[in-house]
């Protein structure tokens, strides 16, 4: 995955070979060719002391191309002359052992009519040694296919190298970071925005907000909220909420399309509602007639502080004494964790037969930097989409984006409920990190209960998605410890993927392909998904109709237990009826919320995990924070008449192995 953060710039690397060979007059010469490096390629300048012979001194074989670590210091020890085999009339090299700075060499070389001495038995095939800045490829018979000079250094069995590995250095503000193999170099902007200085002395960006500082999670510096289509009306607002984790002011700046839109303060352990203009490109209509590409589209936010960002499309349900009957929100991930590989998460196109029209799921694909290339793979149901902005309508492209720029991709109109037109399972990628949301205009759940609301969510990076999750439902508005009936859509990433389910659901336990789906319907049960390849799961709210006199569709991701967190700052908005959060913790986990014990943890099946659904008060600012002495997972959402909202209220976003 594109989440980077660079290696430290203090491991050495040796790029020397240390060759003993025989001169026209039979008497013993040594070359040495030696550079070490802690940030630095340089040459030796200390040169090997030669040590008289004594009559233990060895005369066997010594393997050659060894390099070792070694203590500080310079010595040397060289055999009196080559010997010869009797048996064979073969010479022997001589042997001889030097050591340098911190590191050792040994080598023998022999004469065998080679077309090159490597200074000791042959070395197998393909094996890349170093003299000086000169790499030579073996040929496995004491000769050499090749011989390559080098003009940034030479690493054994890697050859000549780009850079020196894992060295920094800064070139104005851009941090350059060489990889481990010295094959390329990372660069880094080190963004005065976000508070962040390149280091001279390092060659690192250090502050707050650097890559080293942030760490792998929800919380960071930069963010793309962009605005996704939904019928609501223009009078309400596009908004985002930021909250800050520090104990410091934190400094926001919003751009869209290069363009500085608002600068704004949030006070520490605080959290600030900041609304935006809407993009009516990609709001859209009611039926918006084709896919699109929309330059610098997104707003771009920026903090000096790392902060938790959340938009809300729109963050009002009630505004002027009207409702706005359609409403999601989403947690957004920052830049730095984002990635070039994703799977979506939507919904169907919805046959909406009463009202005479069908309305489309979607998803939107945002660029953080310029000439990024996304390639579309649609699964089986995805390919049934909108052309346009370089998609086909067999839901393929490959599609350029700039900064800002975003991609909406629009399941095409397709009669019958539920739409075999879904672009659900198709797998987003590009060469520089992206971000994707997933979810539908405005659609019934299911099909036939009413009413329609908005979805939308921010799509986890495959690298970071696991194949062990537990999901909860909201718990009904009107009283009670009764959950509110939920849609579970799981997502195979990989063909014959074998599911199983604790306590049992009776639902499928395969997915024959990737890009697949399973769903379950209409669930009030707390159970945990264990699969045997990596897996994606969202999670619907049913429509108000189908229980609770309140609420109406709404879509957040599972979090993979894996992915869990000690400490969670989140917020939710204090205009609507009522807000809660589902805690997800082990059994013996000491939890609380603002500051107060949980309890009343309900068990899950034998996994030794509970769940705990919690009214939120109405807190000034709608700011919240979750600790335990063990990791927890958390989602939150909230009601009001036939609209409600939800999310994953945070979450580790660590690369995970397959």
């Amino acid at each position: 995955m594109s989440i980077r953060l660079p290696s430290s710039p203090h491991a050495l690397f040796c790029l020397g070979l240390v060759a003993s060979a025989c001169s026209d007059d039979g008497t013993a010469t040594t070359t040495t060719g030696e550079s070490s490096s802690t940030g630095t390629a340089a040459s030796a300048t200390d040169n090997p002391t030669t040590v008289a012979p004594t009559s233990e001194t060895p005369t066997t074989d010594v393997p050659t191309g060894g390099t070792m670590g070694g203590t500080e210091g310079t010595t040397g020890l060289t055999t009196a002359g080559p010997t010869t085999d009797a048996s064979t009339g073969t010479t022997m090299g001589v042997v001889t052992q030097t050591t340098s700075g911190d590191s050792t060499s040994i080598g023998d070389s022999t004469s065998a009519g080679s077309s090159g001495s490597t200074g000791g038995p042959p070395c197998d095939a393909g094996t890349i040694i170093c003299e000086g800045d000169t790499a030579k490829t073996c040929d496995g018979m004491g000769g050499f296919t090749d011989e390559t000079p080098c003009d940034n250094g030479c690493a054994p069995d890697l050859g000549c190298l780009f850079c020196v590995p894992n060295e920094a250095k800064c070139e104005g503000e851009i941090s350059k970071v060489c990889n481990a193999e010295g094959t390329a170099e990372d660069e880094y902007f080190c963004d005065g925005v976000q508070g962040v200085t390149c280091d001279a002395n390092s060659g690192q960006c250090l502050g707050n907000c650097a890559p080293k500082s942030l760490g792998t999670s929800y919380i960071g510096c930069d963010y793309y909220p962009t605005v996704t289509a939904n019928i609501v009306a223009n009078n309400f607002n596009f908004a985002v909420t930021v909250a800050n984790t520090t104990d410091s002011n934190a400094k926001i700046v919003i751009e869209k399309n290069g363009q500085v839109i608002k600068n704004d303060m949030v006070g520490p352990q605080s959290v600030k509602a900041i609304t935006l203009p809407w993009d009516l490109t990609l709001k859209s209509v009611q039926n918006p007639p084709a896919s699109i590409n929309v330059k610098g589209g997104a707003y771009r936010l920026r903090s000096d502080q790392p902060v938790t960002v959340y938009q809300y499309n729109p963050l009002e349900y009630q505004l002027n004494g009207g409702n706005s009957f359609t409403n999601d929100a989403s947690l957004l991930l920052p830049v730095n964790v984002w990635s070039g590989d994703y799977f979506v998460v939507a919904r169907n196109t919805w046959d909406a037969v009463n009202f005479g029209t069908r309305i489309s799921g979607f998803y939107a694909v945002t660029a953080s930097e310029n000439g990024t290339t996304v390639t579309l793979s649609p699964s089986e149901t995805g390919k049934l989409v909108k052309a346009g902005g370089g998609v086909q309508a067999d839901g393929t492209g490959q599609i350029m984006l700039n900064r800002g720029d975003v991609l909406e991709v629009f399941s095409s109109e397709v009669n019958g409920n539920p739409s075999i037109a879904d672009v659900t399972g198709t797998r987003v990628k590009a060469d520089k990190p992206i971000q994707v949301i997933g979810g539908h205009i405005c659609s019934f759940v299911p099909f036939d209960v009413g009413y329609c609301d908005h979805l939308e969510e921010s799509m986890f990076p495959y690298e970071t998605l696991a194949k062990k999750y537990i999901v909860t439902p909201p718990l009904i508005p009107t009283g009670g410890n009764v959950p509110k009936a939920q849609m579970v859509r799981i997502v195979a990433t990989e063909d014959d993927t074998n599911l199983t389910y604790d306590p049992p659901q009776g639902a499928p336990a395969n997915i024959a392909k990737g890009g697949q789906y399973i769903e379950i319907l209409q669930t009030k049960a707390d159970f945990e998904v264990t699969s045997d390849k990596k897996i994606i799961i969202a999670q619907t709210m049913l429509g108000q109709d189908a229980g609770g006199n309140s609420g109406d569709p709404a879509m957040a991701l599972a979090v993979a237990t894996e992915q869990f967190r000690k400490t969670y700052l989140f917020h939710a908005p204090i205009n609507y009826e009522t807000n809660y959060v589902n805690i997800v913790a082990p059994m013996a986990a000491k939890v609380t919320l603002d500051a107060v014990a949980v309890g009343g943890f309900t068990p899950i099946g034998a996994t030794n995990f509970g769940v705990a659904r919690v009214k939120l008060g109405n807190n000034i600012d709608g700011n919240h924070d979750v600790k335990s002495d063990l990791p927890v997972g958390i989602s939150v959402y909230g009601y009001g008449q036939y609209t409600s909202y939800w999310y994953p209220g945070g979450l580790d976003l660590e690369t995970l192995p397959q």
